[in-house]
């Protein structure tokens, strides 16, 4: 555990100064490198990351969606990268057509559903800091995520006795999702009151704690959607770029589809549901 904390202490102290330029071409070309480890270490875990032709045009994707979206920052370019999306997925088909049954339909979906979910997310990311409000609603991403992570773990660590989902994760405990989901609630509150006060904008406490809720589960759902997918391909950690937390993938799985539920709660209420 002492490795766990020192590691996710490095880390913080690196990634806030990303947070603090993230008004500048800085953080899109973080995401865009985040984007680019993580769609390698997918595509090691299925076999595909010396797969050049499958691989390159994968890498190409993760660097240059999550960067161009800082350049056109609206839901324009949420087309646009469905549209590039449809190509890469047509591409994939055909190359499949072509090498005669030696690239299975499965390792085609397979493939493009991964890069398409980490991808996306990470577009996700550079949209929300872009719209209106997004100076502080983006950081919701990261709060969710790591706040539901770090006391899951410490919870179920000293209270859980009830397995979560054993045969996935046997390490989660019922406790400890409790315990993530209470604490994301407090956090969103907290966020909602230090923003209201920053901004002059009154929060919407209501729909902050129920948020919060949602985003949480969504948070350990990933978190779980990407350990199936290991122990499918009969791997504990993605990489070991991190002591203690493994690969990028392991310390963004619950950050991708939390990325793509605020988006949309965010695009849907205007950027202020969660302020008034």
């Amino acid at each position: 555990m002492k490795t766990r904390i020192i590691t996710a202490i490095v880390l913080l102290s690196v990634f806030i100064p990303v947070l603090v330029f993230s008004d500048t071409v800085v953080f899109p070309a973080v995401i865009s490198i985040i984007s680019l480890v993580a769609v390698f270490e997918y595509l090691k875990c299925l076999g595909f990351d010396k797969k050049y032709a499958v691989s390159v045009p994968a890498y190409l994707l993760s660097l240059a969606l999550p960067l161009a979206a800082e350049f056109k920052s609206d839901t324009g370019f949420v087309l646009i990268t469905a549209a590039v999306f449809s190509v890469y997925l047509f591409y994939l088909f055909a190359y499949a057509v072509f090498k005669r049954g030696k690239l299975l339909y499965s390792s085609v979906t397979s493939v493009f559903t991964g890069i398409f979910y980490i991808v996306g997310a990470m577009v996700c990311v550079v949209l929300l800091r872009r719209t209106e409000g997004g100076e502080y609603l983006y950081l919701l991403i990261f709060i969710s995520a790591w706040i539901t992570d770090t006391f899951a773990y410490f919870t179920g660590r000293f209270f859980g006795k009830h397995k979560l989902i054993e045969e996935i994760s046997p390490k989660k405990t019922v406790e400890g999702s409790i315990g993530g989901t209470l604490f994301c609630i407090l956090s969103y509150l907290l966020f909602g009151f230090i923003v209201g006060r920053i901004y002059e904008i009154t929060p919407n406490y209501p729909v902050l704690a129920l948020s919060a809720l949602a985003v949480s589960l969504v948070a350990q759902i990933g978190d779980l959607i990407f350990s199936l997918i290991k122990r499918e391909h009969g791997i504990k950690d993605y990489g070991k770029i991190f002591p203690g937390h493994g690969g990028m993938l392991d310390r963004m799985d619950s950050i991708i589809p939390v990325a793509f539920m605020l988006y949309i709660l965010v695009s849907i209420g205007g950027g202020f549901s969660f302020f008034a």
